[in-house]
């Protein structure tokens, strides 16, 4: 059982990055890649939220959906379940954090909307994983968001310093280059393991 959960949490981060493998989580990836002090903060904005709406849902859909057989409802209910916690972080950093909540502007609650938090919840369901299995894929996939966001943006700020980037590839252009180079080299993890 262990080896399945590291090989679930591995796979998340490296074979079947979020990003990098599915594309999914594009907007604030690319809007927010440019400084590595807001990718970091959106990071573990991300993380929070997948995790726990992944906490909630698990439960949600196998303990109250499929025993009265209204599975169909699964879509409205992780979505409320997402806007809820994206409420609640956003509570959490006007208290604790407002110069970074200030610094993503409308990104922090487009979290709600974002398909890297609701695509986790589905391919939980798709793939059947029991609670552990699920919580430590949540925390795999926001944690490979997290590293794909963090290198690009790291990558963009010594870019900037080179000064060299040709016009038609400033801003979103060299952001898609530099993940497209980085998900050649995440597939490289390919075969290593899966999920």
């Amino acid at each position: 059982m262990l080896v399945h959960l590291i090989t679930i949490f591995i796979a998340s981060i490296l074979t079947y990055n979020i990003a990098l493998t599915y594309l999914l989580g594009m907007c604030p990836f690319i809007s927010l890649s440019r400084s590595l002090k807001t990718a970091s903060g959106m990071g573990f904005a991300v993380i929070f939220v997948i995790f726990l709406t992944v906490l909630i849902n698990w439960p949600i859909y196998n303990l109250i959906l499929v025993p009265l057989h209204v599975e169909i409802l699964y879509y409205i209910v992780f979505i409320i379940v997402i806007a809820a916690s994206v409420q609640l972080l956003e509570m959490i950093m006007e208290r604790f954090f407002p110069p970074l909540q200030a610094a993503f502007g409308i990104f922090l609650p487009l979290i709600t909307v974002n398909c890297i938090v609701l695509a986790v919840s589905l391919f939980m369901v798709i793939r059947n994983y029991d609670y552990l299995s699920s919580i430590i894929y949540s925390v795999g996939s926001a944690v490979g968001w997290m590293l794909a966001i963090v290198i690009v943006a790291a990558i963009n700020e010594k870019l900037k310093l080179v000064g060299d980037i040709p016009k038609g590839l400033r801003g979103p252009g060299i952001v898609i280059m530099t993940a497209g180079i980085l998900a050649l080299a995440f597939l490289g993890f390919t075969g290593i393991v899966n999920v």
